[in-house]
């Protein structure tokens, strides 16, 4: 699978990257087992760039991948975890994470730290859970209610640990493009991650942060191409950024898909091409809990998709018009 550098930097990620918040439980149990399998799919089609965080399962997705990474050569693959939370434990454990998302006991509590020890703290700790003697990207994670702390105290720590070589790449994971594009204006990073705004719903992000990262050289990886749920099976009840989509949102996806139907491609293949088409993305992230879900994403990525199931989608108002599309002949995987 084709590897593409992030930034101006030497970090490498393919162009599918494994987001492994599943194999953290998120939502529903997953057995080590699976959560083992599904990275070895991942490894068996090609794909090297896995993203992780301690908010994951409390440090679950984080030991697991670890593990199953162990057997393959360090300098093979690139990981992608997150600062910003530190996992404090409980004195007595009750009940379950799932108000946060996880099906794992709540032996943690997430304590928001964006300050030059915490980072450190929480690579540390990382690397531990990790099994690894360096981070190739480090994200900041959700700085949302943060910014002064993590662009004046978390982003310079980064830098240090840049150049101490425990940190091979900065970056910036967030669920809005707004404040990524302050950071990609305001600092050196080399990536931001970007997740649900840039989907066949929601190309926000065009307006200035893909813009801006292109501009720059800083790199784009999207996560949530399918927004939570609505751009993977369209249906009433759907889900749109992990609320109940509305019915408009709804009907949008279906007529969507409808056209991806008359074409022979399915929505969800659509939703990937998509997402890779800009000059500044390098990869799109899709989460993943089972091994056959991991082979569904790397094929959905090979499918040939017809240039004129973009135009239509143009051409009914689906799709706004002067936005970067694939291009058939291209594939995103060489």
């Amino acid at each position: 699978m084709q590897q593409t550098r992030l930034g101006h930097g030497a970090v490498t990620v393919t162009r599918l990257s494994f987001g492994a918040a599943g194999i953290g439980n998120l939502f529903t149990p997953v057995t080590d087992e699976a959560a083992i399998l599904a990275v070895e799919a991942a490894w068996a089609d090609g794909i090297r760039s896995f993203d992780t965080a301690p908010h994951y399962g409390l440090g679950l997705s984080e030991r697991r991948l670890g593990a199953a990474l162990r057997g393959h050569a360090r300098a093979e693959y690139t990981v992608a975890t997150k600062v910003g939370r530190l996992l404090a434990p409980v004195s007595r454990v009750e009940g379950d994470d799932l108000a946060n998302g996880f099906a794992v006991p709540a032996a943690h509590r997430r304590v928001w730290d964006f300050s030059a020890d915490g980072v450190r703290r929480s690579l540390e700790a990382s690397l531990d859970r990790l099994g690894l003697d360096r981070i190739d990207i480090a994200h900041l994670h959700d700085p949302d209610d943060h910014f002064a702390e993590a662009v004046g105290q978390a982003y310079p720590a980064l830098e240090q640990l840049r150049a101490e070589g425990l940190v091979g790449a900065i970056g910036m994971g967030m669920n809005q493009s707004e404040m990524l594009t302050r950071f990609i204006r305001d600092t050196d990073i080399d990536a931001v991650l970007l997740a649900g705004r840039y989907t066949l719903l929601d190309q926000g992000a065009m307006a200035e942060l893909l813009p801006e990262a292109a501009r720059r050289g800083v790199s784009v990886i999207v996560g949530g191409v399918f927004n939570s749920g609505v751009l993977a099976d369209p249906r009433p009840g759907a889900t749109f950024d992990y609320a109940t989509a509305p019915p408009e949102l709804v009907d949008r996806a279906l007529r969507m898909q409808a056209v991806c139907a008359r074409h022979g491609v399915p929505l969800r293949a659509a939703a990937v091409r998509f997402a890779l088409a800009p000059q500044s993305v390098t990869s799109v992230l899709i989460g993943a809990r089972s091994a056959d879900e991991v082979t569904d994403a790397v094929r959905l990525l090979d499918l040939d998709i017809p240039d004129a199931l973009w135009q239509e989608l143009q051409n009914t108002g689906l799709l706004p018009e002067n936005l970067p599309l694939p291009q058939k002949g291209r594939p995103p995987c060489a």
